[in-house]
């Protein structure tokens, strides 16, 4: 194999989660920059959306002389306006955010034209569709004029595109810049996402969907028609788990060339007498949170237990995760206190003061607070899933209970001005995490928290759930992972085996805790960036070698 076509000398990646934190998505890009900048040296390039009204994204750093030459003629000859600089992100790589709002006067034409070349049918589209094309188009202008000016006609490039919110992007790149090699890659297939979502029994008929009768069904037409063109059009398609990969083939009738897995970067992980510390602030934070809330002591060494994630009420298994925790708590069987915190971003109104209050001043509270199982009010609280199950379960939060139960709904970036703390802050501080995911293509939550040393319990219906049983057997939450089966049918199963790994974890000596840290550590080693990476450098390959052949 000549190794001069494997090896590409620029990439552009690109996503509306560069430098803008919304989801996954945002992890994975984010921890593989160091890796791929450790490759491509200042030739990688992240391209994100500027939408940030006249402020700078808090983990972008402006650069005046990066790309200074370029800068000046993409605003002036090409219109573009764009900030250049880097992502404060370990690696730091270089960044561009595009503001993409004036491209919104070129709209109806530009989709004419993808309709025309690649029969994407935006008729139907609603919602965040325009903003996400629009976007993919300011992107596919930006690597165009960037390309043009450095005259890299000769050098051979890539530019990855990441879920169907890009995919303009690439068949725009694809037909302006053919020389191009394009790589899409779908993180969930939005009818996928869907089907589950719509409370549909994927997995038992997924031989028997079809795609575009579901997207029709589900208004999901415009979304689908794009993710299924691009996927059918680009140099590589990928996705990141075998599980996924079924998904691609059966609902957009194409198989991905390559399965690109996420990894994550042990620079993310305090070590030594840091982690210690940071692991002891985290439970101090958590547990006064939660004695303020509750009016009553909680035991210093109480079992930690979270969930999080996005708010996808049944996709991400939150319904389970209740359930088992009031299994738990009725269990007869807890010796240990325990307080189990669901970290799930909702609508958020604001902060609680009264809960606030208490904290600030360090007033010691006696009894509880009103709705003590919620950190901050939300719009339309009667209406919130999560709660009314809380409800309907029969928690009830008292000194008396063993077990106690607490709704953190606001997005954890460290100022949500009740624990301002970020996530990962609050997360080392934990004993157990679940993530009993129905559908969950890679499974970012459970990775990270392994990376910090804390053993996790997902499902078989989760990519990472499945390439973690390479190395585990799933059955024992000693080996750091348990992988419950979980099928579109036995949700009380998963429930039941939740509980039995919470109450095993609840009776674990300080011993045994410190040997399966060990070895969650050994088996997080095994999915860093650095061992995932070759699946990336196979997919620039392959790209590469489909874009020469389709040129010559």
């Amino acid at each position: 194999m000549d190794n001069n076509i494997a090896t590409p000398e620029y990439l552009f990646e690109s996503s509306w989660e560069v430098c803008n934190k919304v989801g996954g998505i945002y992890t994975v890009l984010s921890t593989k920059a160091h890796t791929l900048q450790q490759f491509f040296k200042d030739k990688v390039v992240f391209i994100g959306p500027d939408v940030w009204n006249g402020n700078n994204a808090p983990d972008f750093k402006e650069d005046d002389i990066l790309f200074a030459d370029w800068k000046v003629y993409a605003r002036t000859s090409d219109n573009l306006k764009i900030k250049v600089g880097r992502w404060d992100v370990p690696g730091t790589p270089p960044v561009i955010l595009v503001d993409f709002k004036p491209f919104f006067k070129e709209r109806d034409a530009f989709f004419y034209s993808i309709w025309e070349d690649f029969h994407v049918d935006s008729i139907h589209a609603y919602g965040d569709y325009d903003e996400s094309c629009i976007f993919a188009y300011a992107v596919g202008k930006v690597i165009e004029s960037f390309y043009r000016f450095h005259k890299l006609e000769d050098k051979k490039v890539v530019a990855l595109f990441n879920e169907w919110m890009l995919g303009m992007g690439a068949l725009y790149v694809k037909k302006q810049l053919p020389a191009i090699a394009t790589l899409f890659t779908t993180h969930a297939t939005s009818i996928g996402r869907s089907i589950a979502g719509n409370d549909k029994a994927l997995y038992a008929y997924m031989d028997g969907y079809n795609g575009d009768q579901m997207a029709k069904e589900l208004n999901m037409e415009a979304k689908h028609s794009l993710e299924k063109q691009t996927a059918l059009h680009v140099d590589c398609f990928t996705t990141v788990s075998d599980i996924t990969a079924r998904e691609c083939k059966q609902l957009l009738d194409k198989a991905p060339d390559i399965v690109t897995p996420n990894g994550f970067e042990r620079n993310f992980v305090p070590e030594g007498k840091e982690y210690t510390k940071k692991r002891a602030e985290a439970r101090h934070a958590l547990i006064n949170v939660a004695e303020k809330l509750l009016g009553c002591p909680i035991s210093p060494d109480a079992l930690l237990v979270s969930t999080s994630g996005r708010y996808e009420y049944r996709n991400k298994g939150i319904d389970v995760f209740i359930e088992a925790m009031n299994r738990v708590r009725t269990s007869g069987q807890l010796q240990r206190e325990v307080v189990a915190f669901i970290m799930v971003p909702a609508w958020v109104r604001d902060a609680r003061a009264d809960l606030k209050e208490v904290i600030d001043k360090d007033i010691k509270t006696t009894s509880p607070m009103q709705m003590p199982f919620v950190t901050h009010w939300l719009n339309l609280m009667e209406q919130d899933k999560v709660l009314n199950y809380i409800a309907h379960a029969g928690f009830t939060n008292s000194a008396a209970d063993k077990l106690k139960i607490i709704f953190v709904p606001c997005y954890l970036d460290g100022r949500d001005g009740i624990l301002d703390k970020s996530y990962y802050d609050l997360l080392i501080g934990m004993d157990v995490t679940v993530y009993p995911s129905y559908y969950e293509p890679w499974g970012y939550t459970p990775l990270e928290s392994i990376a910090f040393g804390i053993p996790t319990i997902t499902t078989n219906l989760a990519g990472f759930g499945l390439w973690a049983k390479k190395s585990v057997s799933g059955n024992d939450i000693n080996e750091g992972v348990a992988v419950i089966n979980r099928t579109d049918f036995n949700y009380f199963e998963v429930a039941d085996a939740i509980t039995a790994f919470v109450l095993s974890l609840t009776q674990k000596t300080k011993e045994d805790t410190d040997a399966i840290r060990k070895r969650c550590f050994e088996l997080a080693s095994k999915a860093e960036w650095s061992k995932f990476i070759v699946y990336y450098k196979d997919a620039f390959r392959m790209a590469l070698e489909a874009a020469k052949k389709r040129n010559s």
